[in-house]
């Protein structure tokens, strides 16, 4: 297990990558689930920090992999199972993300974390034995891996309540800073397009539930004769607003941000807040095709809110971490506008319909003016 070639021409996605993607599917479909019911039903401060908790070990579990296949895949068969193995771990996490978000049970989570954590170890180790001068690096990766699960474990002890979001909250910032200690002195080869192609898969996945959503919304349409044009109008702009986030995603070059420690760092783990962000998207439309069903009783100022939000904190962060650097004046005006725009959606009585134009609309400013290339 030798470190792959950063610079190596056309590195995609392997298929063994594309099929670890899929337990992800899972993963954030059940996080969005229920955020859509605490949200449907008014409780959110419990529901939005459940999620983000959730979330986090969803999103943190997809990072250390995809962080590692960048560097060191080999795709031969022990490599493979290893992989597999750390699949069946987020399979377990998923099914105890409804326990941890209802009663704050994180043990299905960390064991899930356990067998994930066991097999990366496992990954590090292995490629210590050919990592050359990254030899070091390779093992400050295992030890700080196996060093933050004991604190996993240990967080099971903790009752649930304040102290547990305390507490997971340290926990994760230790977490954070493994990949700092590990490559303090020598960095592991990142390759910039295999990464970001990595990245922009994930968020096809988090996106691809507000399709699911869209969908959702013609199904009910069709059992709701009362409020067929609502739901109908719910769908299409779903539909408009999805396609438009697409676009403005991949809009930037994003792999230029793979360059130095710190700007690889600030890409990598602002992306916790947009894939957040867009997964909670579909949950907010699910929120708004509750409410003229009569399965929420939120006002729909309020329901609009779910929608809105999301928007806007995906378009500032993905105009943070990628855009700007790359966007004359008129880009760097439009976007952040833009997203405070959004969130007056919850003004008009037809959900989605600011959003849609808005998004719409940076869309073809887009599309007038291209990237440009900056030295860092």
């Amino acid at each position: 297990m030798l470190p792959r070639d950063p610079a190596q021409p056309h590195r995609t996605a392997s298929t063994l990558e594309l099929f670890f993607d899929l337990v992800f599917v899972v993963a954030v479909s059940i996080a969005s689930a229920q955020l859509h019911h605490a949200l449907s039903h008014g409780d959110f401060v419990h529901g939005i920090t459940s999620y983000l908790l959730v979330f986090f070990a969803v999103w943190w579990a997809w990072m250390n992999f995809t962080w590692f296949a960048t560097s060191f895949d080999t795709d031969d068969w022990l490599y493979r199972v290893t992989t597999i193995v750390q699949m069946g771990g987020v399979l377990v996490l998923a099914a105890g993300i409804p326990a941890a978000f209802e009663h704050g049970d994180f043990t299905l989570p960390v064991i899930g974390y356990i067998v994930m954590r066991l097999a990366m170890i496992g990954q590090w180790l292995r490629a210590s034995r050919g990592a050359g001068e990254l030899k070091a690096a390779t093992r400050r990766y295992a030890f700080g891996i196996a060093a933050v699960q004991m604190l996993w474990v240990l967080f099971l002890l903790v009752p649930s309540g304040p102290l547990q979001l305390v507490a997971f909250v340290v926990f994760a910032l230790v977490e954070v800073s493994v990949p700092v200690f590990a490559e303090r002195r020598g960095q592991t080869p990142w390759h910039p397009h295999h990464i970001t192609e990595r990245y922009g898969l994930f968020t096809l996945i988090v996106l691809g539930e507000s399709l699911l959503a869209s969908a959702n919304a013609i199904i009910e349409a069709k059992n709701e004769l009362d409020s067929f044009v609502p739901l109908i109008a719910i769908s299409v702009l779903t539909l408009v607003v999805t396609a438009s986030l697409w676009w403005i995603y991949f809009w930037p070059p994003h792999h230029r941000a793979i360059t130095t420690l710190g700007r690889t760092l600030r890409y990598g783990y602002s992306h916790y807040l947009v894939f957040a962000a867009a997964a909670a998207f579909s949950a907010g439309i699910e929120v708004e095709l509750d409410v003229p069903t009569g399965e929420s009783h939120l006002p729909q100022a309020v329901a609009s809110l779910t929608v809105a939000i999301p928007i806007a904190i995906f378009l500032l962060g993905i105009w943070w971490i990628a855009i700007r650097e790359h966007a004359d004046r008129v880009v760097n005006t439009v976007i952040p506008l833009g997203a405070a725009v959004v969130l007056l959606d919850s003004i008009l009585p037809i959900p989605v319909v600011i959003t849609a134009a808005v998004l719409v609309v940076i869309v073809v400013v887009l599309v007038l003016h291209p990237p440009v290339r900056r030295e860092s």
